[in-house]
């Protein structure tokens, strides 16, 4: 069984990617590839390692995120295996949006258990395809980020970055929806005098009707 491997330039620093098939078993950001096998489960760990210089949409997705569109990341497929809790919440991180990160218990709670905090705080402790499955997207309760495998300044970074994107998202949106308003308003494109003017005409012709 073996695996194809990637290390890809990031802002972050190099982000490596071990897949098969397609198939991400396991990404972080490090160059090292013994930082990243020893998170795959023995079932699912390849026999072979072979490096290559493109793994498709799984590079594109990478250098989609860093351009402001996180969504094909979350649509890649990943592999990782564990008890149903934990593979069920790795499915639930896949769910949470970026710029909105969610507390441990909050995280918790969307994964089916509400009391579960530590188990759930586990499943960021063990996933092995950061990036695809974001564990970063969790923090504490207090806004404090808690702990992340690659450190917490790529944390931080991961989270601003998002934040930022997120925000320039609903700009752009409140911005477009103002155009709609405007362009529906009955005296759109003219300058403030006139369309005064026009409704106090309007308000006039409408009290004394002929």
């Amino acid at each position: 069984m073996t695996a194809q491997l990637l290390t890809l330039s990031s802002p972050d620093g190099p982000f490596t990617i071990l897949a098969r098939d397609g198939v991400v078993l396991a990404s972080g950001w490090t160059a090292d590839l013994s930082e990243l096998t020893g998170q795959i489960h023995p079932e699912l760990r390849p026999a072979d390692v072979e490096a290559v210089a493109d793994l498709g949409p799984i590079s594109r997705a990478v250098e989609k995120f860093y351009a402001g569109e996180p969504a094909p990341a979350m649509a890649v497929p990943v592999l990782q295996k564990s008890g149903p809790f934990r593979s069920h919440a790795w499915d639930v991180l896949r769910t949470v949006r970026p710029g909105f990160p969610v507390t441990y218990t909050e995280y918790a709670e969307l994964s089916g258990n509400a009391k579960a905090v530590r188990a759930a705080a586990s499943a960021c402790a063990f996933n092995a395809a950061a990036l695809f499955v974001p564990c970063h997207r969790v923090i504490r309760t207090d806004g404090s980020l808690g702990g992340f495998r690659w450190g917490l300044a790529i944390k931080e970074s991961l989270l601003a970055r998002e934040a930022r994107e997120s925000q320039l998202g609903r700009d752009a949106g409140n911005h477009a929806a103002a155009l709609t308003q405007n362009a529906l308003s009955p005296n759109a494109g003219i300058s403030p005098t006139l369309s005064h003017f026009l409704e106090e005409s309007e308000r006039a012709s409408a009290k004394n009707p002929r």
